[in-house]
Protein backbone atom coordinates (compact mmCIF):
# COMPACT_ATOMS: atom_id res chain seq x y z
CA UNK A 1 0.00 0.00 0.00
CA UNK A 2 2.76 2.43 0.46
CA UNK A 3 4.08 1.54 -2.40
CA UNK A 4 0.93 2.67 -4.24
CA UNK A 5 0.55 5.63 -2.18
CA UNK A 6 4.00 6.69 -3.20
CA UNK A 7 3.59 5.85 -6.84
CA UNK A 8 0.19 7.81 -7.23
CA UNK A 9 1.91 11.06 -5.44
CA UNK A 10 4.33 10.93 -8.16
CA UNK A 11 1.90 10.27 -11.00
CA UNK A 12 -0.39 13.10 -8.96
CA UNK A 13 2.56 15.63 -9.31
CA UNK A 14 3.83 14.65 -12.72
CA UNK A 15 0.00 15.36 -13.64
CA UNK A 16 -0.28 18.70 -11.54
CA UNK A 17 3.32 19.59 -13.53
CA UNK A 18 1.78 19.20 -16.74
CA UNK A 19 -1.05 20.89 -16.60
CA UNK A 20 0.98 23.80 -14.87
CA UNK A 21 3.15 23.65 -18.09
CA UNK A 22 0.25 23.42 -20.38
CA UNK A 23 -1.56 26.60 -18.78
CA UNK A 24 1.97 28.34 -19.17
CA UNK A 25 2.39 27.62 -22.75
CA UNK A 26 -1.02 28.48 -23.59
CA UNK A 27 -0.99 31.55 -21.92
CA UNK A 28 2.30 32.84 -23.58
CA UNK A 29 0.96 31.85 -26.74
CA UNK A 30 -1.92 34.43 -26.49
CA UNK A 31 0.05 36.66 -25.09
CA UNK A 32 2.35 36.35 -28.23
CA UNK A 33 -0.74 36.45 -30.34
CA UNK A 34 -1.88 39.23 -28.87
CA UNK A 35 1.16 41.48 -28.79
CA UNK A 36 1.72 40.15 -32.48
CA UNK A 37 -2.02 41.57 -33.01
CA UNK A 38 -1.20 44.55 -31.62
CA UNK A 39 2.23 45.09 -33.43
CA UNK A 40 0.34 44.74 -36.60
CA UNK A 41 -2.54 47.17 -36.06
CA UNK A 42 0.16 49.46 -35.51
CA UNK A 43 1.81 48.87 -38.66
CA UNK A 44 -1.25 49.44 -40.39
CA UNK A 45 -2.24 52.29 -38.05
CA UNK A 46 1.14 53.43 -39.68
CA UNK A 47 0.65 52.74 -43.56
CA UNK A 48 -2.94 54.82 -42.62
CA UNK A 49 -1.52 57.87 -41.78
CA UNK A 50 1.79 57.81 -44.26
CA UNK A 51 -1.56 57.34 -47.03
CA UNK A 52 -2.82 60.71 -45.14
CA UNK A 53 0.37 62.07 -45.47
CA UNK A 54 0.77 61.48 -49.28
CA UNK A 55 -2.91 63.21 -49.61
CA UNK A 56 -1.70 66.44 -47.95
CA UNK A 57 1.71 66.24 -50.39
CA UNK A 58 -0.32 66.09 -53.00
CA UNK A 59 0.50 62.32 -53.85
CA UNK A 60 -3.46 61.39 -55.01
CA UNK A 61 -3.03 58.72 -57.01
CA UNK A 62 -0.62 56.82 -54.96
CA UNK A 63 -2.85 57.85 -51.73
CA UNK A 64 -5.76 56.31 -53.38
CA UNK A 65 -4.02 53.10 -53.55
CA UNK A 66 -2.57 52.83 -50.48
CA UNK A 67 -5.96 53.28 -48.86
CA UNK A 68 -7.73 50.69 -50.88
CA UNK A 69 -4.60 48.20 -50.09
CA UNK A 70 -5.27 48.38 -46.42
CA UNK A 71 -8.81 47.74 -46.98
CA UNK A 72 -8.29 44.69 -49.72
CA UNK A 73 -5.91 43.34 -47.77
CA UNK A 74 -7.44 44.00 -44.71
CA UNK A 75 -10.67 43.83 -44.66
CA UNK A 76 -11.82 43.48 -40.72
CA UNK A 77 -9.18 46.40 -39.35
CA UNK A 78 -10.40 48.80 -37.40
CA UNK A 79 -9.42 51.57 -40.03
CA UNK A 80 -10.61 49.48 -43.04
CA UNK A 81 -14.51 51.12 -43.45
CA UNK A 82 -12.27 54.57 -42.93
CA UNK A 83 -9.72 53.37 -45.38
CA UNK A 84 -11.89 52.87 -48.19
CA UNK A 85 -13.70 56.03 -47.36
CA UNK A 86 -11.07 58.08 -48.05
CA UNK A 87 -9.99 56.61 -50.81
CA UNK A 88 -13.71 57.40 -52.65
CA UNK A 89 -13.39 60.81 -50.70
CA UNK A 90 -9.52 61.55 -52.32
CA UNK A 91 -11.31 60.64 -56.21
CA UNK A 92 -14.30 62.79 -55.72
CA UNK A 93 -12.66 66.02 -54.03
CA UNK A 94 -9.29 66.28 -55.43
CA UNK A 95 -8.74 64.07 -58.64
CA UNK A 96 -12.70 64.72 -59.49
CA UNK A 97 -12.74 61.28 -60.51
CA UNK A 98 -16.66 61.13 -60.28
CA UNK A 99 -17.54 57.48 -61.71
CA UNK A 100 -14.74 56.40 -59.93
CA UNK A 101 -15.49 58.12 -56.86
CA UNK A 102 -19.01 56.70 -56.75
CA UNK A 103 -18.06 53.49 -57.33
CA UNK A 104 -16.05 53.70 -53.93
CA UNK A 105 -18.68 55.10 -52.16
CA UNK A 106 -20.81 52.40 -53.38
CA UNK A 107 -18.68 49.82 -52.24
CA UNK A 108 -18.47 51.63 -48.86
CA UNK A 109 -22.00 51.55 -48.38
CA UNK A 110 -22.18 47.47 -49.54
CA UNK A 111 -19.11 46.36 -47.47
CA UNK A 112 -19.80 48.60 -44.00
CA UNK A 113 -23.59 49.06 -44.46
CA UNK A 114 -23.97 49.68 -40.69
CA UNK A 115 -20.82 52.47 -40.13
CA UNK A 116 -21.34 55.67 -40.20
CA UNK A 117 -19.36 55.96 -43.11
CA UNK A 118 -21.59 54.05 -45.10
CA UNK A 119 -23.99 56.94 -43.93
CA UNK A 120 -21.92 59.69 -45.50
CA UNK A 121 -20.80 58.05 -48.74
CA UNK A 122 -25.06 57.84 -49.34
CA UNK A 123 -24.83 61.17 -49.48
CA UNK A 124 -22.34 61.76 -51.39
CA UNK A 125 -23.38 58.91 -54.02
CA UNK A 126 -26.87 61.20 -54.22
CA UNK A 127 -24.96 64.21 -54.95
CA UNK A 128 -22.28 63.28 -57.28
CA UNK A 129 -25.55 61.67 -59.08
CA UNK A 130 -27.33 64.93 -59.06
CA UNK A 131 -24.44 67.74 -59.29
CA UNK A 132 -21.84 66.17 -61.05
CA UNK A 133 -23.04 63.46 -63.22
CA UNK A 134 -26.56 65.35 -63.46
CA UNK A 135 -28.27 61.74 -63.59
CA UNK A 136 -31.20 63.53 -61.61
CA UNK A 137 -32.94 59.85 -62.38
CA UNK A 138 -30.46 58.39 -59.94
CA UNK A 139 -30.21 61.26 -57.48
CA UNK A 140 -33.75 60.87 -56.68
CA UNK A 141 -33.55 56.98 -56.16
CA UNK A 142 -30.51 57.79 -54.25
CA UNK A 143 -31.87 61.19 -52.01
CA UNK A 144 -34.95 58.82 -51.22
CA UNK A 145 -32.95 56.31 -50.12
CA UNK A 146 -31.39 58.49 -47.52
CA UNK A 147 -34.24 60.70 -46.96
CA UNK A 148 -36.25 56.65 -46.04
CA UNK A 149 -33.51 55.80 -43.69
CA UNK A 150 -33.98 58.74 -41.31
CA UNK A 151 -31.81 62.05 -41.18
CA UNK A 152 -31.40 65.17 -39.41
CA UNK A 153 -31.89 67.32 -42.18
CA UNK A 154 -34.60 65.81 -43.75
CA UNK A 155 -36.29 69.01 -45.44
CA UNK A 156 -32.79 69.64 -47.24
CA UNK A 157 -32.36 66.01 -48.08
CA UNK A 158 -36.30 66.70 -49.56
CA UNK A 159 -35.49 70.09 -50.96
CA UNK A 160 -33.44 68.13 -53.43
CA UNK A 161 -35.71 65.40 -54.03
CA UNK A 162 -37.92 68.26 -55.46
CA UNK A 163 -35.24 70.20 -57.38
CA UNK A 164 -34.33 67.03 -59.13
CA UNK A 165 -37.74 66.40 -60.29
CA UNK A 166 -37.50 70.18 -61.49
CA UNK A 167 -34.35 69.94 -63.46
CA UNK A 168 -36.54 66.88 -65.25
CA UNK A 169 -38.79 69.65 -66.28
CA UNK A 170 -41.26 67.04 -64.36
CA UNK A 171 -43.21 70.21 -63.10
CA UNK A 172 -45.87 68.69 -61.89
CA UNK A 173 -43.95 66.14 -59.31
CA UNK A 174 -41.79 68.76 -58.31
CA UNK A 175 -44.63 70.93 -57.27
CA UNK A 176 -46.00 68.02 -55.14
CA UNK A 177 -42.61 67.21 -53.49
CA UNK A 178 -42.09 70.51 -52.89
CA UNK A 179 -45.82 70.82 -50.91
CA UNK A 180 -44.91 67.76 -49.06
CA UNK A 181 -41.95 69.40 -47.65
CA UNK A 182 -43.89 72.20 -46.68
CA UNK A 183 -45.99 70.25 -44.89
CA UNK A 184 -43.73 67.68 -43.37
CA UNK A 185 -41.24 70.60 -42.23
CA UNK A 186 -43.91 73.55 -41.84
CA UNK A 187 -41.09 75.65 -39.42
CA UNK A 188 -38.08 74.54 -41.82
CA UNK A 189 -35.92 77.49 -43.12
CA UNK A 190 -36.18 76.54 -46.33
CA UNK A 191 -39.98 77.43 -46.60
CA UNK A 192 -39.59 80.33 -48.28
CA UNK A 193 -37.68 79.21 -51.26
CA UNK A 194 -40.08 76.47 -51.03
CA UNK A 195 -43.27 78.85 -51.63
CA UNK A 196 -41.26 81.23 -54.43
CA UNK A 197 -40.44 77.77 -56.24
CA UNK A 198 -43.99 75.89 -56.13
CA UNK A 199 -45.25 79.73 -57.56
CA UNK A 200 -42.36 78.85 -60.25
CA UNK A 201 -43.33 75.73 -60.79
CA UNK A 202 -46.98 77.08 -61.62
CA UNK A 203 -45.93 79.39 -63.83
CA UNK A 204 -43.63 77.18 -65.95
CA UNK A 205 -46.80 74.89 -66.06
CA UNK A 206 -48.58 77.45 -67.91
CA UNK A 207 -51.08 77.70 -64.62
CA UNK A 208 -50.41 81.63 -64.82
CA UNK A 209 -53.67 81.96 -62.32
CA UNK A 210 -51.92 79.34 -59.52
CA UNK A 211 -48.92 81.21 -60.21
CA UNK A 212 -49.96 85.07 -59.56
CA UNK A 213 -51.82 83.87 -56.55
CA UNK A 214 -48.80 81.57 -55.09
CA UNK A 215 -46.47 84.42 -55.61
CA UNK A 216 -48.34 87.14 -53.82
CA UNK A 217 -49.12 84.90 -51.08
CA UNK A 218 -45.40 84.25 -50.92
CA UNK A 219 -44.89 87.95 -51.16
CA UNK A 220 -47.85 88.63 -48.07
CA UNK A 221 -46.30 85.88 -46.11
CA UNK A 222 -42.57 86.65 -46.23
CA UNK A 223 -42.21 90.96 -47.51
CA UNK A 224 -38.80 90.80 -46.13
CA UNK A 225 -37.48 87.36 -47.56
CA UNK A 226 -34.94 87.70 -50.60
CA UNK A 227 -36.79 85.26 -52.07
CA UNK A 228 -39.99 88.20 -51.93
CA UNK A 229 -38.08 90.28 -54.33
CA UNK A 230 -37.83 87.46 -56.88
CA UNK A 231 -41.38 86.64 -56.27
CA UNK A 232 -41.97 90.33 -57.10
CA UNK A 233 -40.12 89.61 -60.02
CA UNK A 234 -42.33 86.01 -61.17
CA UNK A 235 -45.49 88.11 -60.63
CA UNK A 236 -44.56 90.67 -62.85
CA UNK A 237 -43.65 88.32 -65.57
CA UNK A 238 -47.03 86.69 -64.74
CA UNK A 239 -48.76 89.95 -64.84
CA UNK A 240 -47.04 90.75 -68.26
CA UNK A 241 -48.17 86.95 -69.93
CA UNK A 242 -51.61 87.70 -68.71
CA UNK A 243 -51.56 90.82 -70.23
CA UNK A 244 -51.73 93.19 -67.64
CA UNK A 245 -48.51 95.37 -68.89
CA UNK A 246 -49.06 98.60 -66.41
CA UNK A 247 -49.55 96.75 -63.62
CA UNK A 248 -45.94 94.68 -64.26
CA UNK A 249 -44.41 98.07 -65.08
CA UNK A 250 -45.22 99.30 -61.53
CA UNK A 251 -43.97 95.88 -59.90
CA UNK A 252 -40.79 96.24 -61.47
CA UNK A 253 -40.25 99.94 -60.84
CA UNK A 254 -40.85 99.43 -57.43
CA UNK A 255 -37.79 97.17 -57.24
CA UNK A 256 -35.64 100.01 -58.05
CA UNK A 257 -32.34 100.49 -55.44
CA UNK A 258 -33.68 96.97 -53.94
CA UNK A 259 -33.37 94.27 -56.55
CA UNK A 260 -29.63 92.55 -56.33
CA UNK A 261 -29.34 92.55 -60.17
CA UNK A 262 -30.33 95.89 -61.88
CA UNK A 263 -29.40 95.00 -64.99
CA UNK A 264 -32.12 92.11 -65.43
CA UNK A 265 -34.43 94.77 -63.84
CA UNK A 266 -34.03 97.50 -66.44
CA UNK A 267 -34.00 95.08 -69.56
CA UNK A 268 -37.32 93.87 -67.84
CA UNK A 269 -38.73 97.00 -67.66
CA UNK A 270 -37.74 98.60 -71.04
CA UNK A 271 -39.58 95.53 -72.57
CA UNK A 272 -42.82 96.23 -71.32
CA UNK A 273 -42.88 100.12 -71.91
CA UNK A 274 -41.71 98.75 -75.78
CA UNK A 275 -45.06 96.91 -75.60
CA UNK A 276 -46.95 99.53 -73.62
CA UNK A 277 -45.90 101.88 -76.28
CA UNK A 278 -46.46 99.45 -79.05
CA UNK A 279 -49.85 98.83 -77.80
CA UNK A 280 -50.65 102.52 -77.64
CA UNK A 281 -49.45 102.88 -81.47
CA UNK A 282 -51.70 100.31 -82.17
CA UNK A 283 -54.90 102.06 -80.44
Amino acid sequence: MREELKRRRKSSSRHRLLVTGTIIALILIFAGAALYLYNFDRLLERDFQTAEDMVEQGDYPTAVEAFRTIQRRHPSFHLATQALYQAAEVLNLYQKAYSEALLAYLLVEKEYPDSEQARRAQRQVAEIYKNRLRDYGEAIVAYQKLLDGGVEDGDRVHYEIADAYFRLNNFEQARIEFESLLKNWPKSPLVPEVRYRIATVYALDGDLRGAEGAYRAMIRDWPTDPFALEARLGLAGVLEQEEQLKAALGILEDLRGIYPNPEVLERRLEQIRQRIRKKQDAI
